[in-house]
């Protein structure tokens, strides 16, 4: 591991040089798909995979990268059924996903019924870094390897939103004491002893620090160190802004039951706007000019690898 200050002076693409391209893309099994509605979503598919490629093969050299595989792929969960892999992107629709692949393997009859906690805790589903070496690489030769992808800022304004304006017992006490702690001047008592409160603009602090006083988190990690694109041949890029349409298509490519469609319902703080365009805008105001820029230079690589306009 790098020292901060190294990595700190590093060019933002110089994590992906040293690895191996992945191998030529695979054209997607059609064969379940029914009915010409697909077409645009299909060729939009395409494009995307196209771009990803292109993108890796751009940056990356023939070296390989010094990273144990198991490391690679323990964010990525397995679907033995319908021979699947899901790489979860925190705030990009990952809890309706984990619903929708209890269905898929029979855990559960309807994805409408499936509490949060079940989700996230319930410790149903398998994750690929669970299997040993063997199994780790026919599932990922064999098995159709998905993504579903937000734009950065919006992923990173949704997770603040999420776990530091609505009470949590872990993320207060643990991320929000450190936060205010170190950034807040005169931080009053009761901030300090539960971390409520935290400021979006501390928070981004937090964020841009090389020396942070608490680590980093999976919900605004981001995807390019999460899922390793350049490293694991996705064979469906979906996106959060085409959430529903990129799920139902992806549903049957791998042959889901009919009656199995991607669920609608905002998984918790339902009565709370969503996080779109105009919410992000609201929070960017509240950082300097410099601080908006460093922001997005954190998610370069996220808004190059899956073609995002920056803010």
């Amino acid at each position: 591991r790098l020292p901060e200050q190294q990595k700190a002076s590093e060019s933002p693409l110089s994590w992906f040089r040293g690895v191996y391209l992945p191998p030529a893309l695979h054209p997607l099994n059609k064969t379940f798909v029914k009915g010409g509605e697909w077409q645009d979503i299909g060729s939009t598919q395409e494009k995307r995979r196209a771009f990803l490629q292109d993108f890796c093969r751009k940056y990356n050299s023939r070296k390989k990268l010094q990273t144990h595989l198991v490391h690679l792929v323990s964010r990525i969960y397995v679907e033995d059924r319908h021979k699947v892999l899901y790489c979860e992107v925190p705030k990009a629709g990952c809890s309706n996903w984990k619903r929708v692949l209890m269905v898929l393997s029979g855990l559960a009859a309807s994805a409408n019924n499936i509490s949060h906690d079940d989700v996230h805790y319930g410790k149903h589903l398998r994750r690929l870094d669970s299997y040993d070496l063997k199994g780790i690489y026919t599932r990922l030769n064999m098995y159709t390897k998905f993504i579903f992808v937000r734009d950065p800022v919006e992923r990173l304004v949704s997770a603040f939103r999420d776990k530091f304006e609505h009470p949590n017992s872990y993320y207060h006490p643990v991320f929000g004491k450190a936060i205010i702690k170190k950034y807040r001047h005169n931080a009053d008592e009761a901030a300090l002893k539960t971390g409520s409160g935290v400021k979006f603009k501390e928070f981004i602090q937090y964020l841009l620090d090389s020396h942070r006083p608490v680590g980093m988190d999976i919900h605004w990690e981001q995807v390019s160190k999460l899922c390793y694109p350049c490293l694991i041949n996705y064979d469906f890029i979906g996106k959060f802004e085409t959430l529903e349409e990129d799920a139902n298509y992806f549903l049957q490519l791998v042959g889901a039951p009919a009656s199995l469609k991607f669920p609608k319902f905002k998984d918790r703080h339902s009565s709370d706007e969503r996080t779109s365009t105009e919410v992000v805008r609201q929070y960017l105001k509240e950082l300097s000019k410099e601080e908006r820029q460093l922001t997005y230079d954190f998610y370069y690589l996220d808004y190059l690898m899956f073609n995002y306009t920056s803010p």
